[in-house]
């Protein structure tokens, strides 16, 4: 199957299938969030809050992600280019922060995000597979795709040139070859993750124990799948910087599994439950 970019253009400005559904992950996000705290009776308004700092803390993270791992600041502008860990960085550091300042108890955020970010990722995924980004390796497999017009085209050359993947000799290196649609591999892991995430944001586990799941299962998705993504962050042999990351991820996540587990759940804090907000020094 041949693919190619999902664009739309209205006048001098181009939509792209990515920005369309960054968009939609980001209000699919907030509404869940602001669903769950309907669900316990607390202030919906934090869901907007939250949601704009993920969008600026999310996008610059990735950005600076990116230009880091290719040494390109030319990418700050590019229309592809965003790495998922730095986007999750510099979107829960923007998010703490703004947490800290209204006085929102990190654990009720954790708790109210969780789902929402499986969700939103997957959104995020099907976005990068509508731009033809982040794609995988070589494959013969029948749901092989192939994208003459991707970020960068899957031939030949660039898959050997920029991903250091082994070619067989004598295949012309403008040969359009067909890959792992990865984008949609974790589409598909983190929809999982989120039915599961949903269902039981019910049940009687403390805050923000669900937060450490949703860690688990991001990072055992990302893990598994680099092993057929097209990437040139070698670490260890087959392994990637993002597998390493990945590693980190769900140890933090099983650390928060456990210490959680059966531990006391904090009062939601005065701005959730009234929509007071902090008073501010004068001094």
């Amino acid at each position: 199957m041949t693919v190619y970019p999902f664009v739309i253009h209205l006048g001098p400005l181009e939509i792209t299938g990515y920005g369309l559904m960054l968009m939609v992950a980001f209000l699919m996000g907030g509404w869940l969030i602001a669903r769950q705290l309907r669900e316990n009776q607390l202030r919906e308004d934090y869901a907007a809050d939250i949601v704009a700092a993920a969008v600026i803390g999310g996008i610059i993270g990735a950005k600076l992600w990116y230009v880091a791992l290719t040494r390109d600041p030319g990418a700050l502008f590019s229309r592809g280019g965003l790495v998922w860990y730095g986007g999750f960085i510099g979107g829960a550091v923007a998010v703490i922060l703004n947490g800290r300042r209204l006085k929102v108890p990190l654990r009720w955020t954790m708790q109210l995000t969780a789902p929402a970010l499986a969700a939103s990722y997957a959104l995020g995924r099907v976005g990068c597979f509508l731009v033809n980004d982040d794609y995988g390796r070589p494959t013969d497999l029948p749901w092989g795709m192939r994208f003459p017009e991707g970020l960068p085209p899957s031939t030949a050359g660039n898959l050997q040139q920029l991903f250091g993947v082994a070619i067989p000799a004598g295949i012309d290196p403008s040969t359009v070859l067909a890959v792992h649609p990865t984008q949609l591999y974790e589409a598909a892991a983190m929809l999982v993750a989120f039915a599961v995430l949903w269902s039981w944001r019910k049940r009687s586990y403390p805050v923000g124990w669900i937060f450490g799941l949703y860690l688990v299962f991001a990072g055992i998705e990302r893990f598994l799948v680099e092993f057929v993504r097209a990437k040139d962050d070698r670490l260890l042999g087959a392994f990637t910087l993002a597998q390493a990351t990945s590693v980190a991820v769900v140890l933090i996540g099983i650390v928060l599994l456990l210490i959680w587990r059966k531990a006391p759940s904090p009062p939601s804090g005065a701005y959730l439950e009234t929509g007071r907000k902090p008073a501010t020094s004068k001094t």
